[in-house]
């Protein structure tokens, strides 16, 4: 079996290519070649695409029209296209866990901006703040790592984000205090939870990220934080990815945000879990079955 593992022309660092050789090592161990291309390496137009000697793509990237265009010309792509989509867009990954009864923050849309006008006035937030309170959380639509989301206390750091954002998609968010400097990342491969772990800020951060200097260490997820981490993923269709559970009143799991490509390095160095040839594994069944 051949496939073809995607990545992002632009992210050249060792986190990035870490992974890559993770992929590749599990591939070889498992009795598939994997190689590996850059986004900008190839023809992206489906005449030429179609034209690829592989059996499926793993898509490690967040270009979804290219991943788009590869099943268009018929590939089995691990994420999907739409799957990709729906986890990079915080706003549609709110919108489709909350229609599958999954329990989300409270989540509110500002609307359309572009690149001359910004975010003013600013009239439109009013309702927000009724509905909300403060402090409340700003994020933009897209974003890793924890960068791009902030928690306002009051209408002028409000202000001080809308004005920094530029036309950027936002989106405000109920802050789940209960939960603040700590949630659990849950790594999901087929339906079924390989790996999970605390993570804790230690610098009075909101946010958890190891990315922002927060620790992990490894923990047993709860049946209910499984049961809603394995359902977030199905909502969305993914084969795989990292979701992360936050801590409600009651210990409720309420997800934060879900990950179609998770840098799961971290996990493994915190659980001693590698979900490389989990994933392989994965695909490999799923292409053999068709």
């Amino acid at each position: 079996m051949k496939g073809l593992l995607i990545v992002n022309q632009f992210l050249n660092g060792d986190k990035y290519a870490g992974i890559n050789r993770m992929l590749q090592h599990a591939a070889k161990r498992l009795d598939v070649l994997l190689d590996v291309k850059k986004s900008g390496e190839l023809l992206r137009n489906i005449a030429f695409l179609e034209q690829l000697p592989y059996d499926f793509i793993l898509f490690w990237d967040k270009d979804v029209l290219l991943a788009k265009m590869l099943e268009t010309c018929g590939f089995p792509v691990f994420n999907r296209a739409d799957a990709i989509f729906h986890c990079d867009h915080k706003g549609y990954t709110s919108l489709i866990l909350s229609r599958a009864h999954l329990r989300t923050p409270l989540t509110f849309s500002a609307p359309l901006t572009f690149e001359a006008f910004g975010y003013r006035p600013t009239d439109f937030t009013e309702g927000v703040i009724e509905q909300l309170g403060f402090p409340l959380v700003i994020k933009e639509a897209y974003g890793s790592f924890g960068q791009q989301v902030f928690l306002v206390r009051d209408r002028e750091e409000m202000r001080r984000v809308l004005d920094g954002a530029g036309c950027k998609e936002l989106l405000f968010q109920e802050f789940i205090e209960h939960s603040a400097g700590r949630d659990v990342r849950i790594n999901v491969v087929g339906d079924r939870v390989v790996s999970s772990m605390l993570r804790r800020s230690v610098n009075g951060d909101f946010r958890s990220n190891i990315s922002n200097g927060g620790t992990c260490q490894s923990y047993e997820a709860t049946p209910d934080q499984q049961a809603a981490a394995i359902a977030a993923c199905r909502a969305l269709g993914l084969d795989f990815a990292g979701v992360d559970v936050l801590f409600g009143e009651d210990d409720e799991p309420i997800i934060c945000e879900v990950n179609s490509n998770p840098h799961f390095k971290s996990s493994l160095d915190c659980t001693g879990v590698d979900m490389s040839p989990l994933i392989i594994s994965h695909i490999k069944r799923k292409v053999r079955q068709g």
